[in-house]
């Protein structure tokens, strides 16, 4: 398994032979250079989504048409693109499961927000997640943009994820304290990957909190490009 972080929420995980692009955020993304957009995406087989903010979702449509491969999200969400875009999707919804081939993915609630701009106003289709993707023997929670919530304890009792990708820079998620928080309170990871940092001044620029506070845990700070392979 290969997980390579795109920058801010974005990634791209290999996973028993599947290539998911996670809120594949290229237009605009700060820390993600031009020149390896191509590279991100090539061979992409999904799409998956974690809500409609610009930094992660800024280049769906386009990007799922021009690579023809379905965007994987909450329902209400992928059914107004579907019909509104011509977007091929899969839409379902918090507490089901789809198979994307021999990858298992499951979505779980997220406490955040989830809209984006229109002529007419903000338009807000849907609602936020996160997702526990199974595959290789793995199962990775990816939490989306969301802040603690205890739920995460029925979540580990239904799934024992080994890995977890947390959002963790805090001001509009949770920072690194609240984020090492919920790993120790509610999980039992092998691996932690922090997210949605470093990318604007606003957001926490280190790791350190999480790292000092999760002992025996493999904290893993992610570098754009590079992969992390388990």
């Amino acid at each position: 398994m290969k997980i390579i972080w795109l920058g801010h929420g974005s990634f791209r995980i290999e996973i028993a032979g599947e290539v998911l692009l996670i809120d594949p955020w290229l237009t605009g993304n700060p820390v993600l250079p031009e020149d390896s957009h191509e590279a991100a995406v090539a061979g992409a087989t999904h799409i998956l989504l974690t809500h409609a903010h610009f930094d992660h979702a800024a280049d769906l449509p386009d990007l799922a048409k021009r690579l023809d491969i379905p965007v994987v999200g909450q329902y209400d969400l992928m059914s107004w693109w579907e019909e509104s875009q011509d977007v091929a999707t899969v839409g379902f919804n918090k507490g089901g499961t789809v198979q994307l081939g021999d990858v298992a993915v499951t979505m779980v609630n997220a406490l955040h927000s989830s809209s984006f701009g229109g002529p007419d106003g903000p338009h807000v289709p849907g609602t936020e997640c996160g997702y526990m993707i199974a595959g290789e023997g793995h199962v990775i929670y990816l939490s989306g943009d969301t802040d603690v919530t205890a739920d995460m304890g029925i979540w580990n009792d239904l799934h024992t994820p080994d890995i977890g990708i947390l959002c963790a820079g805090g001001h509009f998620t949770m920072d690194m304290r609240r984020a090492a928080y919920a790993a120790k309170t509610f999980f039992n990871f092998k691996t932690v990957i922090p997210c949605h940092y470093k990318t604007f001044p606003i957001l926490e620029q280190s790791a350190d909190v999480l790292k000092n506070a999760l002992s025996g845990v493999d904290v893993v700070e992610p570098k754009v490009m590079q992969a992390i392979e388990i």
